[in-house]
């Protein structure tokens, strides 16, 4: 395309861009202005034009995304995303600010969705591959629907920059585009240019392996046809450079109805969406694979010195973060950019030189700094808005007023939030954030809580990702509200569930929800299938969930006698099935084994805190369950150490009988690999170290036996004790250490004294004791001793 050619009477004016760049987007706005067209085409879903006028609202802000998704199957969807330094973005605002008829004339959403169905069908093919943005630059959309047969791929961009000699596709483009001005004089300059090397290489290269793109044309050329018949020579059409050649060819009307005959199709619903520039900078899934879209947004926005005030940013960020950055920095960093760039012989100093300058002079080499301008600046945490107006499934909007109602705005930078469940407020937080995690809307994803385990506290990390905009389309088949959804999708996983930890495991996310109409079901699916599965190991994983749902529904004030009657008769059936199924079992059931004995006490020890758990019969049946384990010869050894740890844990094993119990599994009958099982049983875990560093006779007989191990079979036993004891802490481990050095049974005053054992002394340290009194007294206040203020404190 040449300039003349572009204003001669019946031509359409085609401005080929790279999709999002910003230097693109300047280049269309100049040409609009000049040039002023009766109607501006853009490529995009033609679905999507009754909702252009929403993109002149107040409270639309890009980046923002176009979604088509399938209105029987809402999971299979499209997104078309758009930047503030996207062309077509600019394009559509320039026509709604002068009143000009702006459409979108790609290929419809109705035929890329079935068309991606319909490869799934048949098995698949490749959806990834698709335009890259500097090529077509296909927005997302187009990328997916340029699936293609061919096998070899065409990177416009790439075949470009190195026949002009660069070997980054990136690089060229900032030079010869963004570094270019915006026609300077000539506003179709810039698009004369890219014309003509795309028809170049459209000659060469033919689709360049872009397949459907000669459907995806055919049908822009038709709308084009019918826009030229209505406004005769003022269109304006702003597409891919890689089309332009293609919609510059003369075809007949007959040949291009005949590329769009027979195309599968279904039916669509259309709406815009929040985007954020860090999934514009994901090349994969629904990502537009610009690496930069922080840089893009400041190219397009700086009106002038873009160097200056971008390394200007980053000082300002890395001050926030508490390092040395002066304005002196900013000066050398902007004449090391600008010397960078004359070395390479670039133009101007781009985001390379840019990088680079920041690394040298603001963050002394290190990349780590560097990392947090690249993420925060460069990439960034920006999320668009759109009007509370635009077309919305019910139960999407419901979510809105809700988040609005709670104060919980949707953000795209992760952060943290403590929720208190014995406010209202926290409550409510809590149970729509579980509610949306039941419908795979996982805007909240739990973590551990900072102030404590107690169940009275959340902690959530909180993400909004654009794709929750498509699942909470897809779950609104479930229900016109969160709340009813998120009922019948709890009522449909407990009937689908294929075993019985599952449903448990949903019921305990009923609870923390706050369903009640769905409790009923899933009690009712519980308890047919704790009646009908016989594996105790299912058994054994079913109970902790129940036990933690009856806690957590005495916290939410729910009521739950009946879930504790089910907790009840699961755990007697465990109790009963537990010995035989613990006998003759290889090392490996026997370790998984153990973690399921593990769970059960855990939740026993839970469920006698419960007031609606019976009384303390189970842990007292629990108890008799672990004597029988310990006492058995065909059970594993590390199961009976287990059991007679947690006996010993419980208060119900002296220690001279747990000693005993030590003795017999560590006596020269028992082979060394049982008894190696044994010890890993009794000592790992939580609190195992400890208890050998405190009781001298437990760990005088470890001492002995290691000792007598013959030599042939130490070898097989180490492996074993090396992960028993390496799971302690380093502390745990330096003081066995200390005592294996000292040897056992000699823990008289004189002789740690003389080995210099650490924290053993001859006596008490006076003055260390005396050292904590003042923190003592302004922990407890003044008046903490009753009238003793003052006194000495003894501290033994």
């Amino acid at each position: 395309m040449n300039g003349s050619r572009a204003r001669d009477a019946g031509q359409p004016l085609l401005l080929g861009v790279r999709h999002h760049g910003p230097g693109s987007a300047k280049a269309v706005r100049a040409a609009l202005e000049a040039s002023r067209p009766r109607v501006v085409l853009i490529e995009g879903p033609p679905e999507a034009d009754p909702l252009v006028p929403l993109a002149a609202a107040e409270d639309m802000r890009p980046p923002v995304a176009l979604l088509a998704h399938a209105v029987d199957e809402p999971g299979r969807s499209a997104f078309w995303p758009l930047a503030v330094f996207s062309p077509e973005w600019v394009a559509l605002r320039w026509a709604l600010e002068h009143g000009v008829p702006a459409r979108f004339i790609d290929l419809p959403a109705a035929h890329t969705l079935a068309w991606e169905r319909d490869e799934e069908d048949r098995g698949g093919e490749d959806k990834d591959g698709g335009e890259k943005d500097g090529e077509d630059g296909g927005t997302d959309a187009g990328a997916e629907q340029d699936a293609l047969d061919e096998d070899v791929r065409v990177d416009p961009l790439g075949v470009l920059a190195d026949t002009a000699g660069y070997d980054d596709a990136e690089r060229w483009w900032e030079d010869v585009v963004e570094h270019r001005g915006a026609g300077k004089g000539d506003a179709l300059a810039p698009f004369t240019a890219l014309e003509e090397a795309m028809t170049a290489l459209r000659e060469t290269y033919g689709s360049g392996g872009h397949g459907r793109d000669l459907i995806r044309e055919a049908h822009m050329r038709l709308r084009i046809r019918d826009a030229q018949r209505e406004f005769e020579d003022g269109v304006a059409v702003v597409c891919g450079a890689w089309h332009v050649p293609a919609l510059r060819r003369r075809t007949g009307v007959t040949a291009d109805r005949a590329l769009l005959k027979g195309l599968p199709k279904v039916k669509t619903d259309m709406t815009w969406v929040p985007w954020t520039h860090r999934r514009l900078s994901r090349a994969g899934g629904y990502g537009a694979g610009i690496d930069s879209p922080g840089w893009y947004a400041h190219l397009f926005a700086a009106p002038d010195r873009p160097v200056e005030r971008w390394l200007t940013k980053a000082a300002g960020l890395l001050r926030a973060e508490d390092r040395t950055v002066s304005p002196g920095h900013v000066i050398e960093a902007v004449r090391l950019a600008e010397t960078l760039a004359a070395l390479r012989g670039r133009p101007l100093p781009g985001l390379g030189e840019a990088t680079d300058a920041v690394r040298a002079v603001m963050c002394e080499g290190s990349d780590v700094p560097l990392a947090l301008v690249h993420d925060r600046l460069v990439v960034g945490d920006v999320l668009g808005e759109v009007p509370h107006t635009v077309p919305a499934v019910p139960l999407q909007r419901d979510l809105e007023r809700t988040q609005r109602r709670l104060r919980l705005r949707p953000e795209a930078a992760e952060r943290e939030l403590d929720l208190d469940l014995r406010e209202e407020t926290g409550a409510e937080r809590s149970r729509l954030l579980h509610r949306l995690r039941l419908l795979g809307i996982d805007w909240g994803r739990p973590a551990a809580a900072r102030s404590g385990t107690g169940t009275f506290r959340e902690t959530w990390r909180l993400r909004w990702e654009p794709e929750l905009a498509v699942r909470s389309a897809e779950a609104g088949v479930w229900g016109t509200t969160v709340l009813a959804a998120a009922t019948a999708k709890a009522e449909a996983d407990a009937v689908a569930a294929r075993g019985l930890a599952d449903v448990t495991a949903l019921t305990e996310h009923c609870l923390l929800a706050a369903l009640p109409d769905a409790l009923p079901v899933v009690m009712r699916v519980v308890a047919d299938r704790a009646a009908l599965d016989t594996d105790v190991a299912h058994l054994a994983q079913a109970l902790p969930a129940l036990v933690r749902s009856l806690r957590y529904g005495d916290v939410r004030g729910t009521g739950t006698a009946a879930l504790a009657e089910v907790a009840a008769g699961l755990a007697e059936r465990v109790f009963v099935g537990l010995p035989p199924a613990c006998a003759g079992l290889d090392a490996d059931a026997a370790e998984e084994m153990r973690g399921h004995v593990d769970a059960v006490h855990s939740a026993l020890s839970l469920l006698g805190d419960v007031p609606a758990a019976p009384d303390g019969r189970l842990r007292a049946r629990w108890r008799a369950v672990l004597r029988t384990l310990s006492a058995r010869d065909t059970v594993p050894g590390v199961l009976r150490g287990r059991a007679v740890r947690l006996l010993l844990d419980e208060g119900e094993l002296a220690q001279d009988e747990a000693a005993r119990f030590m003795g017999l599994a560590l006596s020269p009958g028992t082979p060394p690999a049982d008894a190696a099982a044994w010890i890993e049983g009794f000592v790992g875990g939580s609190g195992g170290g400890l208890l050998l560093v405190h009781d001298e006779r437990l760990f005088g007989l470890v001492d002995r036996w290691l000792t007598a191990v013959p030599t042939e079979a130490f070898t097989d036993v180490l492996p074993l004790l090396r992960r028993t004891f390496s799971a302690y802490e380093s502390g745990v481990r330096r003081t066995l250490g200390e005592l294996v050095r000292r040897g056992p049974g000699r823990r008289d005053r004189t002789d740690t004294a003389a080995a210099g054992a650490p924290g053993f002394g001859p006596g008490v340290d006076e003055a260390r004791a005396d050292a904590v009194l003042p923190v003592l007294r302004l922990l407890l206040g003044p008046d903490c001793d009753d009238g003793t203020r003052g006194e000495r404190v003894e501290v033994r």
